[in-house]
């Protein structure tokens, strides 16, 4: 008897999550496309952009009754037929990329950065996603992993630690290196990544948060200082004072957007980058750009990150041996709706990782 598929939908979009819905249903006879492949999952992790559409907290559509979530990692089961085996073949271990080379009557290029309407059609949104036992892609949403990497670590990669891993070293001629100083802000699944990325090559990381045991992980991760915010407000004139002859940090990582600015400001340094990669704060009075006025600083917007910086990010993870930090408490799929609430409470440490068993 075949194996029924569990798969998670958003049926409507409510704040208590009561249009997110488990289903089983039996696997159907599959042909599969020439340029699609069929993967058994194994781990998913969530980002705020999942737990907004589940929500509908902020008015962005989704496909009806779509399978959610982007990021995610597993086995190669089957692939169409235009796929060669020096690409993929069964049995090799996956992660998603979440934005498909398809888009409307153009296409996006391993080296074309994404754009708001590429992830607004990406897995999880227009697509489905990854919260079921299995899945079918389009070749272009999937990186192949190896080495030492979990599955739940992989399905750390997709979303957040792509960003970070632009954030850092998109800029051509600009990359963070041994020496740099990098501050990244609070616990979340970018700023964590950027944190391990950053030591990777041994860069110095002063990082903030308001929890003295998120704190202590961030140490542990190589964190050389960690801030409170909420003891220090002014956190950004104290983290300038720390870096050496108090200039002032090469790269600040920026993921609150308007209510830490202001903060990011003071600590970045004269010719240093300023990396705006989110806005998790929510709302807050606009901060001036002006101030940048006489500085050289290079303030850049990042969203994610093209397939190119995806495959290289995956290689450099393998290569340096990195484990990717997870939350303490990891989920099983049936428990999805638990892992959204943790998100929502803003509870875990970097990434909430879903286990789903393999059959």
């Amino acid at each position: 008897m075949p194996v029924p598929i569990q798969s998670w939908h958003i049926e409507s979009q409510s704040e208590d999550l009561v249009g997110l819905i488990l289903r089983d249903h039996e696997p159907a006879p599959l042909e599969l496309g020439d340029d699609e492949i069929l993967v058994e999952m194994r781990a998913a992790s969530l980002n705020y952009r999942d737990l907004v559409l589940a929500t509908g907290s902020i008015p962005l559509k989704t496909r009806g009754s779509v399978i959610p979530s982007s990021d995610g990692s597993g086995v190669v089961l089957k692939t169409g037929r235009n796929i060669p085996s020096t690409l993929f073949k069964p049995g090799d271990k996956v992660v998603t990329h979440m934005t498909s080379e398809l888009y409307g009557d153009s296409s996006l290029g391993d080296d074309e950065m994404p754009a708001f309407g590429h992830i607004c059609s990406g897995l999880g949104q227009e697509l489905d996603g990854t919260l079921t036992t299995q899945a079918v892609f389009h070749r272009s949403c999937l990186v192949k992993f190896g080495g030492d990497v979990s599955f739940e670590e992989a399905a750390t990669l997709s979303c957040s630690a792509i960003t970070a891993w632009n954030s850092l070293f998109g800029l051509r001629g600009h990359e963070v290196k041994k020496g740099d100083w990098v501050l990244v802000q609070g616990s979340g699944g970018v700023s964590v990544a950027a944190l391990q990325f950053s030591r990777a090559v041994e860069a110095t990381v002063v990082a903030t948060t308001s929890s003295t045991d998120k704190g202590d992980r961030l140490r542990d991760l190589g964190a050389s200082h960690v801030i409170n915010y909420r003891d220090v407000p002014g956190w950004g004139a104290l983290a300038k004072d720390m870096t050496p002859g108090k200039r002032g940090f090469d790269l600040v990582l920026d993921v609150a957007g308007n209510i830490t600015l202001g903060e990011s400001l003071k600590a970045v340094k004269d010719d240093g980058k300023l990396i705006l990669a989110g806005m998790v704060g929510g709302n807050a009075e606009p901060v001036s750009m002006l101030s940048l006025v006489g500085t050289n600083v290079t303030a850049r917007a990042v969203l994610l990150g093209t397939r190119k910086m995806m495959r290289d990010m995956v290689a450099f993870v393998q290569e340096k041996g990195i484990k990717m930090a997870l939350d303490t408490e990891v989920f099983s799929l049936p428990q999805a709706k638990e892992a959204y609430r943790r998100l929502a409470a803003q509870k875990h440490f970097s990434k909430v990782v879903i286990r789903i068993p393999g059959n």
